[in-house]
């Protein structure tokens, strides 16, 4: 597969920015899908401040109403993100209002396996942290969502 191609197939892995995509397929030929998984990760970690923000603020809040990408409502609803009573709601629209102010960036939590209680105690524990340490875990949890994403979509 050709880097365009290759681009094309897998830009969205990275919400809203298809340049970790593009800068992964420089380290193809891939030995397995690991090794693919990793190519996004590296290409992530190793980005410039300015490029990881901006990719960590291209993701959207949890649970919200807003449109998202087809990868992100699957991987709210699978979370019963879709389903939430008003309460429940209200605490995600409380939680990532703080949290963004707090912080500057979207709450980032690979949705994908967890409940919207795990997923709500993720919250409220995690928007006590340093911003440093946040940005780390917002990384963190940025790749491992490529990792789900690229599982689904990759044969071992």
């Amino acid at each position: 597969m050709g880097a365009e191609n290759f681009v094309a197939a897998f830009g969205d892995v990275a919400e809203h920015s298809p340049w970790v995509a593009a800068e992964a397929a420089n380290k193809r030929p891939f030995a397995s899908r690991e090794a693919m998984i990793e190519a996004f990760t590296s290409v992530t970690m190793k980005a410039s401040h300015d490029a990881q923000l901006a990719l960590i603020r291209a993701h959207p809040d949890l649970a919200t109403r807003a449109k998202l990408t087809d990868d992100s409502n699957r991987e709210q609803k699978g979370a019963g993100l879709d389903t939430l009573t008003v309460p429940e709601f209200t605490r995600f629209t409380e939680l990532n209002d703080a949290y963004k102010k707090r912080f500057g960036i979207p709450f980032i939590f690979a949705v994908k396996g967890a409940t919207k209680h795990q997923i709500l105690a993720s919250f409220e524990e995690r928007i006590g942290k340093g911003k440093d340490e946040e940005f780390t875990t917002a990384l963190a949890q940025v790749c491992r969502i490529f990792r789900f994403r690229i599982e689904d979509r990759v044969s071992p």
